[in-house]
């Protein structure tokens, strides 16, 4: 048996800009963060001749061509697998929240594949082989920001280039700031779920159709990121909070959809508690509901009072790993 245990993760900045829509054009750029909240693959050898999947739903098929979870069917087509494989995924998390599910997912079930095939899975091919089966294999309108966090790990910087190369640096910052990180960004959940693509789609369709306002918010996204970038390695984390505030700002205006009138209150109530910025993890309209506050316990009993759950986290260091082998 195969176990992985892959991350989900934060934005902390410049998301939006990984779109190939976008990028192959202008270059993208964003700081992610992959936290210890996980999906685990388990993968092993039956002695029936099919292919037997347990992840929300549950198939049991004699065909990969049968297969009606996609990432699967895709990622068993491109590596040959062939029956008596058990595969089962179960997730700390549920997914459509907005830290990255799909990504980590493909990702996690990739490096199972690789372990049980015994081949080697190197980080960065890795990341790469899961966005050709999300946006190339399966065309989703998605980015390329959640597959390589989830490979990565860490806190991360990925440049996207116009000819589809990213560059991957770690955020130069030290265990003093990373600390600060972990104790003044809280993580509320929603309550909302919904499916990413809709959004992404929208922003794809504008920014190919060079919609002038959709293609300046974007520059503005990653600028904004390049200045996040900047002033975490200066150590500076309250002007980090100003600049979630800002980002979400200009985040709001993609979309009419982005937010909602509980989400408003809950963010402003959050301010009014001494948060000093914050914005939605992931592609918008619901999910989590991320803040940085220098006096945590004041925001949490507020948002606690209006019904939302916390979710603590820590960050996780290792990105996907295989957790075990029998």
């Amino acid at each position: 048996m195969i176990i992985t245990r892959t991350p989900l993760r934060i934005s902390i900045g410049g998301g939006g800009t990984d779109l190939p829509s976008y990028y192959e054009h202008r270059g993208g750029f964003c700081i992610s963060a992959a936290i210890d909240k996980y999906t685990y693959i388990s993968m092993n050898t039956t002695f029936s001749d099919d292919y037997f999947l347990k992840y929300s739903e549950l198939e049991r098929v004699d065909k990969v061509a049968d297969i009606r979870h996609p990432i699967i069917r895709e990622a068993f087509v491109l590596h040959d697998v062939g029956p008596s494989v058990e595969l089962v995924s179960t997730a700390d998390m549920p997914s459509g929240t907005g830290l990255g599910s799909s990504g980590t997912f493909t990702v996690g079930l990739l490096r199972a594949i690789h372990a049980a095939q015994r081949k080697p899975a190197v980080v960065h091919d890795l990341a790469a082989e899961a966005c050709h089966i999300e946006m190339d294999l399966l065309g989703e309108p998605c980015g390329k920001q959640d597959q390589y966090i989830a490979a990565f790990g860490g806190l991360t910087c990925f440049e996207f280039h116009p000819d589809g190369s990213v560059d991957v640096s770690p955020l130069r910052v030290n265990v003093a700031i990373i600390n600060d990180l972990e104790t003044h960004l809280l993580l509320f959940f929603t309550g909302y779920s919904r499916r990413a693509s809709t959004i992404l789609q929208d922003q794809k369709d504008r920014t190919s159709s060079d919609d002038a306002t959709m293609l300046e918010n974007l520059d503005r996204t990653k600028e904004m990121g390049f200045r996040i970038r900047d002033v975490l390695e200066a150590g500076d984390c309250e002007a980090f909070g100003h600049l979630m505030h800002e980002h979400w700002m200009n985040k709001r205006g993609r979309s009419s959809g982005m937010s909602n009138n509980d989400i408003d209150a809950w963010y402003q109530m959050a301010l009014d508690a001494g948060a000093i910025g914050g914005k939605l993890v992931g592609a918008g309209a619901g999910g989590f509901l991320m803040v940085y506050a220098p006096d945590p316990q004041r925001v949490r009993a507020a948002l606690a009072d209006s019904g939302l759950f916390e979710v603590p986290f820590r960050f996780d260091l290792d990105g996907s790993i295989v957790l075990a082998r029998s």
